[in-house]
């Protein structure tokens, strides 16, 4: 993966990534999918630039990307880990409350996720984080590692799919049906 940069992808490049996909994927007509924009409150303006110069970010949004893949509905968050160990307080209730009950309407949820330390990108589907979910729910750890992410859900580029998540989709249909 690792040949967009020398430094691998680094602040909000994953977004930027993700979204030049999607771009591809729409251009291709293999799937429309719309970066659901971060709800913010301003609490500063500028008057001379009327330009927001303080807000703070409403906490009730439900994913970063929602959309369709072939007439199926597609819901997913881009998560980025700087170490080995995922944080589940990365992930909000009411977030995989949103992805649980997108998946009970028929669709797929996700998360894709980023170690930068690795220069890896993985999809973890919805039913992979219900189980580290219900385990920190149940008193267990807190958060998952890159050792119990399931390496075959990793995620390559694809001439000019940066992130190239549409395999790993088709995939979890796959696995669905069986």
């Amino acid at each position: 993966m690792g040949t967009w940069n020398t430094r691998g992808l680094r602040g909000s490049t994953l977004e930027d990534f993700i979204n030049h996909t999607n771009d591809s994927y729409r251009e291709k007509h293999l799937a429309l999918i719309q970066k659901i924009p971060t709800p913010i409150t301003p609490i500063e303006i500028d008057k001379a630039s009327r330009h927001i110069t303080l807000a703070y970010f409403d906490q009730k949004s439900t994913v970063d990307y929602i959309g369709a893949v072939q007439g199926v509905p597609v819901c997913f968050d881009a998560k980025e880990c700087a170490v080995k160990t995922f944080p589940l307080q990365n992930l909000h209730p009411h977030q995989v409350r949103f992805m649980e009950e997108f998946e009970e309407q028929g669709g797929i949820a996700f998360i894709i996720l980023y170690f930068t330390a690795q220069d890896e990108i993985y999809y973890i589907p919805y039913r992979h984080i219900a189980v580290f979910w219900k385990r920190m729910e149940e008193g267990g750890r807190k958060s998952f590692t890159y050792e119990e992410v399931d390496k075959s859900w990793r995620i390559r580029s694809h001439r000019d799919m940066l992130v190239h998540y549409l395999e790993m989709i088709a995939r979890d249909l796959a696995e669905r049906e069986h």
